[in-house]
């Protein structure tokens, strides 16, 4: 009888360590940071010239990406950016403050950005680099 219980127990044991490692293994998949976290920079260019833009990309635990613009020569920083999807290898992201949106693509090697700018009825070229993580 004693030899039963604790197989039942060692079996018990084992059971409950591995329904924990599986967890703790998915738990580290969601966390994982998508390829647009991180800092990027580019320039608009306006046909008279062009104004630099930086935007910053975060995930909160849940997976949201969360970001912000800034509008270097206009010294506009902190702008929010309203919404932001990425579903490999696209990004869009909206500000409503602006009545702008952003549709781009990541390359493969997750370094540049290359996409459009629309707004007010007009489209631009809008390339990012990475800039950091």
């Amino acid at each position: 009888m004693k030899k039963q219980q604790a197989r039942r127990i060692g079996t018990g044991s084992w059971m409950l360590a591995l329904v924990a490692g599986i967890g703790m293994i998915g738990a580290a998949v969601v966390a994982a940071p998508v390829p647009v976290v991180g800092d990027w920079n580019g320039a608009l260019s306006t046909g008279g010239g062009s104004l630099r833009v930086a935007i910053h990309v975060t995930q909160d635990k849940d997976g949201h990406l969360i970001a912000t613009m800034d509008s270097l020569d206009q010294g506009a920083m902190g702008i929010a950016i309203t919404s932001m999807t990425y579903k490999e290898p696209a990004l869009h992201f909206e500000i409503e403050k602006f009545g702008a949106s952003y549709d781009g693509t990541i390359n493969k090697d997750n370094s540049e950005i290359t996409g459009n700018w629309r707004q007010n009825g007009l489209s631009l070229p809008l390339a990012f680099k990475r800039t950091g993580k």
